[in-house]
């Protein structure tokens, strides 16, 4: 499908959808009649019309226009340009809000044409048809306009939306070749939703999931964390474990699920340990990236290192037992490219994981232990595990921020003659080689 012979799309009135303006942010508002009174085209797209659709609050309202970026920059003083393989425009409002402004791209020709190419760069602007089809997933994929207040959509995802499934826009399997990551945001936004991956979809997953290891270390990194973060990491690590992505993020985890009892048990740990994090993150407690990876590793660290029959180790033995766990965790980490210091920070999770478990108990916890450094990220991941073994619910502490330091003393500067100063010493020998003045 060219970018010549696109479809015309559906046009869903106002008496059709439940989109309001008054769901809307008040700057996206402002951002988009501030460019259609300049002459633009400006319309609210993506997971914001989504969302909207569906009747949730959106996180974020992006805007896509004819507008080019230096137009964009033109128009709005409080903006920046962004962006390497596509230039955005953010505009800045008080309180931090930052509205997101794209221009209108074409379909890339490796959308277009048949190729094994990855990711090739592509900074052409197009119009809103070709934008519509360059977009990853079809409920993704529609705008919404402020002139008439209608919904438009290209590649019928309000239908897609109305019947719960999850589709990718044009051919999955050369979406997928041109952009593996569109694998995992696929599985994403079905396990957020509850929504069913459509079939030819969930096929060409299927047929992919290994090309995710040639995409950029730092991508698959950020889109993880992502799927950790949204609330429904329990689905999505159901939907990663059944496709085989799960265990090409983290090899660790190959073969780790077997299709019986064991491998039930393990699954269900994991599982299980996720919905607390999800049930946390809907009680708005945001966790550390070292917490997310402990709880995610938690069921492999077990398996490797025996954590269950762990004993209190202290001296030479801790520090030993400390460097085999960092060491391995070296090893499956590296695929993410994860933070020495974070790596440091779970290894310590899993080594001191038996000391909460043995000293938690009616009487509390003894002085000594709520002193050490890691007692308190330490204490909220045993309470992770507790609760997901069944135990007693998060009791969530907040980490205490370390302390300011105080700002640093300026001298005064010692006060000196206007001017150019004399290079004259009151000692013997002045100064710069040059004698005192008789």
């Amino acid at each position: 499908m060219t970018s010549k012979n696109l479809p015309e799309p559906v046009i869903i009135p106002r008496s059709e959808h439940p989109i309001s303006r008054k769901d809307i942010d008040r700057e996206a508002l402002k951002v988009m009649y501030r460019l259609r009174d300049a002459g633009f085209t400006a319309y609210l797209v993506g997971g914001g019309v989504r969302d909207l659709l569906l009747g949730k609050t959106p996180k974020d309202f992006d805007i896509s226009t004819n507008a080019r970026p230096g137009q964009l920059r033109s128009l709005f003083k409080n903006s920046r340009i962004i962006g390497r393989r596509f230039r955005l425009v953010q505009v800045f409002f008080h309180g931090g809000k930052v509205i997101e402004v794209a221009t209108f791209r074409c379909q890339g020709e490796y959308d277009i044409n048949q190729t094994d190419q990855l990711l090739p760069s592509n900074n052409t602007f197009g119009n809103e048809a070709e934008d519509a089809f360059r977009r990853d997933l079809s409920i993704n994929a529609l705008f919404y306009e402020i002139e008439n207040f209608n919904v438009i959509d290209y590649t019928g995802g309000v239908e897609d939306l109305k019947n719960r499934v999850i589709r990718i826009v044009g051919d999955p399997e050369r979406r997928f070749t041109r952009d593996p990551v569109r694998m995992m945001r696929a599985i994403r936004h079905a396990a957020r939703s509850d929504f069913a991956i459509e079939e030819k979809t969930w096929q060409a997953i299927l047929n992919n999931k290994d090309k995710l290891a040639l995409c950029p270390v730092s991508r698959l990194r950020d889109e993880h964390f992502k799927d950790l973060r949204g609330g429904a990491s329990r689905a999505w690590a159901r939907l990663a474990i059944e496709s085989g992505i799960f265990s090409v993020i983290l090899p660790c985890y190959k073969n780790f699920f077997p299709a019986d009892r064991q491998g039930e048990e393990r699954q269900a740990t994991l599982l299980n340990l996720l919905g607390v994090i999800d049930r946390l993150h809907g009680q708005g407690s945001q966790l550390s990236d070292e917490i997310l990876l402990g709880i995610l590793l938690l069921p492999w660290a077990q398996s490797e290192f025996e954590l269950h029959g762990l004993k209190n180790l202290k001296g030479n033995e801790a520090f030993t037992f400390s460097r085999k766990i960092r060491t391995k965790l070296d090893e499956v980490l590296d695929y993410l490219n994860i933070k020495r210091a974070s790596k440091e920070a779970v290894t310590l999770l899993f080594l001191n994981l038996p000391q909460f478990v043995e000293h938690d108990g009616e009487k509390g916890w003894p002085n000594w232990f709520t002193k050490k450094s890691y007692y308190q990220s330490g204490l909220l991941f045993y309470q992770i595990y507790r609760e997901a073994s069944g135990g007693k619910p998060v009791d969530f502490i907040e980490p205490t921020p370390p302390e300011t330091p105080p700002p640093p003393k300026i001298k005064k500067r010692a006060k000196h003659f206007s001017g150019r100063s004399p290079a004259f010493s009151s000692k013997k020998s002045g100064v710069f080689g040059l004698r005192n003045k008789k």
